[in-house]
């Protein structure tokens, strides 16, 4: 497994965690030791961007297509600025992982990168909160995926920040599930930070693995 390439995309609502679950799995990828580019893709969102972000996350091995802070001064007020080397993402070593920005709009900007339709490796994973207002229930999961695309598999990321509990995320596993089940499209993980995590176990209550997740986006407010 560890020699198959992956080249994944997190989209979601505004506030879904794609960001923060992109973030964590590609530093779960560098640990396998292979290279990993980490793409800023986001255009939509121009308070929290991977610019604060991106030298620490060098630091722990990958490579981050994004904008550092300093070089983009006066370019966040109305949305983020596409990097040149954003359109050739593809032609990296190793695994590639998207941070895509929300909604349609979001999932559109993949439409900028070369090849992407060409790459047979390429899944689109819509990371879901169910305490976000357009996505509490079954059915609005169910609408709100179907407007986004093609979609490859759905991530349970249900929470409430600081108040979030076990039972909260578990409740969100059932909805993500059942959503999944009537889009025809598989839950991958449910993710949940560490000590929320170990009281859920290895699996959520629809035995989907669960990951582990730090929380890196709260110090990214641009």
């Amino acid at each position: 497994m560890k020699d198959i390439r992956i080249v994944e995309a997190y989209v979601g609502e505004y506030a879904s965690g794609k960001s923060e679950v992109a973030i964590n799995r590609a530093l779960e990828l560098a640990r396998t030791g292979r290279p990993v580019t980490l793409v800023d893709l986001d255009l939509v969102e121009p308070c929290y961007t991977l610019r604060p972000l991106k030298k620490e996350l060098e630091e722990q091995g990958i490579n981050v297509l994004a904008w550092e802070t300093r070089d983009a001064v006066g370019l966040g007020e109305t949305g983020n600025i596409l990097r040149a080397e954003v359109p050739w993402a593809l032609r990296r070593p190793g695994h590639v992982v998207f941070d895509v920005g929300y909604g349609v709009g979001g999932a559109r900007t993949l439409d900028l990168v070369e090849g992407i339709d060409q790459e047979p490796l390429f899944r689109i994973l819509a990371v879901v909160n169910t305490s976000r207002p357009m996505t509490m229930t079954v059915e609005n999961v169910v609408d709100y995926v179907r407007n986004l695309g093609p979609v490859h598999g759905l991530i349970n990321n249900t929470h409430l920040g600081d108040e979030t509990t076990a039972d909260i995320v578990q409740q969100g596993a059932q909805t993500v599930a059942e959503a999944g089940r009537r889009l025809g499209i598989p839950v991958v993980a449910t993710t949940a930070v560490a000590e929320v995590a170990a009281v859920i176990g290895p699996v959520d209550c629809e035995n989907n693995p669960v990951r582990v997740l730090k929380r890196y986006m709260p110090r990214a407010f641009w």
